[in-house]
């Protein structure tokens, strides 16, 4: 019962975390940018399609399999209404369809762009992407995405109109509507996870990358049928014409981007819900008042307790001079006291109590541990690895100030201890 609860606690802690800086990094505002791209990276294609289509309806002239996916592009994809609206030319020139591939392109380099923009943002990191991959991976990526999902929503159109016109089996037709299905949720996974996984300069885990990329992908696929559901074309052409299709087309990839980034900053949260709770645990018994929303999600520690708790009877010693460990400790019950050896032996350099921090010194310094810390009563205290420490002083700077404050409190006890030795070494000769 206790794991399950601390799960729930780990599921709405990631959760808060994730609405949270969702919000604060205005990422509806970098979807509408991102789906504005998108458009525009996508209307050359129209041209490359009626390319494809006359095409294509030149060599139905002389083949049977071309002219059954001819007429099922047309029924499926409804190609003669958006010709009749204007998304399709009815002709369209070789020269037309080259220019149409260079913009294409062009406005792919600006889509990327704008995911990278919007991945720094989620993904904050202080390195900087190569020059040449920042302009080739555009060039790349993008026009195999659309020939891959293009290709995929062919096959489907394609299936779909045999089992019309009945020239396949129902049980035939519905083992290959699923297995298209498959293909086309598949493509769109990888390319989801490509950019969970490799867009962001600081990679995440794999397996992380994967489950947020299937858990996007599925998110889409519902949407997308919300989509068709409620927004057909026949009610955009008798109520807005050509524009109202358009509006569609752009509502559709906002959404969809809002969904793909969500899930992203969810994919962060995750790798930052132990360094938030540790944060706002810190703080809490450092005598800080959290909001009372926070003081309801990270107000159990026992999750925490669980994962870095440790306990230590009275006199037992928790850090001893000299080691090499690294570990920072915060003190969530008890008392410790402080001891530094001298010539003249090992004096006290004061006590810590509930909410401080210990043993960071040894990290930051990089060196060996400076005193020995020993539990006056019977104490609890987290410990923490290096690169946890790391993490918390990289994302908190109100923590990072304390620990700062702390250190130099300490240095000052530790100078003012050596130099009442030295006084009375002098005092006594």
């Amino acid at each position: 019962m206790a794991n399950v609860r601390n799960h729930l606690d780990w599921l709405l802690q990631v959760l808060f975390i994730t609405l949270r800086l969702y919000v604060r990094n205005g990422l509806a505002n970098h979807a509408a940018a991102t789906a504005f791209y998108f458009l525009l990276s996508a209307t050359p294609l129209l041209l490359l399609l009626s390319y494809a289509m006359q095409s294509l309806a030149k060599l139905a002239e002389t083949s049977v399999p071309a002219t059954i996916l001819l007429a099922a592009l047309y029924e499926h994809y409804r190609l003669d209404t958006l010709a009749e609206l204007g998304f399709i030319p009815r002709r369209a020139m070789l020269g037309a369809s080259g220019i149409g591939l260079v913009t294409l392109l062009l406005f792919s380099r600006k889509l990327v762009y704008a995911i990278e923009k919007a991945f720094a943002v989620i993904f904050p990191a202080d390195e900087k992407r190569s020059f040449v991959v920042s302009w080739t991976l555009p060039l790349i990526i993008i026009p195999i995405a659309f020939v891959l999902v293009g290709v995929a929503v062919i096959l489907r159109g394609a299936l779909n109109h045999l089992v019309a016109v009945e020239l396949l089996g129902a049980d035939r037709a519905l083992l290959l509507n699923a297995l298209n299905l498959f293909i086309v949720l598949c493509t769109v996974w990888t390319l989801i996870l490509f950019a969970y996984w490799r867009l962001p300069l600081r990679h995440p885990r794999f397996r992380q990358a994967a489950a947020l990329a299937l858990l996007a992908t599925l998110s889409l696929y519902l949407l997308f049928a919300l989509f068709d559901r409620f927004f057909q074309i026949d009610q955009y052409r008798s109520l807005y014409g050509a524009l109202g299709g358009v509006v569609l087309v752009l509502i559709a990839a906002y959404f969809a981007f809002l969904a793909f980034y969500l899930w992203a900053q969810c994919l962060y949260a995750l790798s930052k819900v132990d360094v938030v709770a540790l944060e706002k645990l810190f703080l809490r018994t450092s005598g800080l008042t959290l909001s009372r929303l926070e003081g309801y999600v990270f107000g159990r520690v026992d999750r925490l307790l669980e994962k870095y708790g440790r306990n230590y009877a009275a006199g037992a010693t928790i850090i001893r001079e000299g080691d090499e460990d690294q570990t920072a400790y915060i003190l969530y019950a008890g008392r410790v006291t402080l001891f530094k050896r001298n010539d003249a032996g090992q004096i006290a350099l004061g006590e810590l109590g509930e909410g401080e921090l210990f043993g960071e010194m040894a990290y930051l310094l990089g060196e060996p541990r400076t005193a020995t810390v020993v539990a006056k009563t019977d104490v609890v205290v987290l410990a923490l690895p290096p690169q946890t420490l790391e993490a918390l002083m990289r994302y908190s700077a109100p923590l990072a100030r304390r620990i700062i404050t702390a250190l130099c409190q300490r240095l000052m006890r530790m100078n003012q201890a050596s130099s009442n030795t030295q006084t009375g070494r002098l005092g006594v000769t």
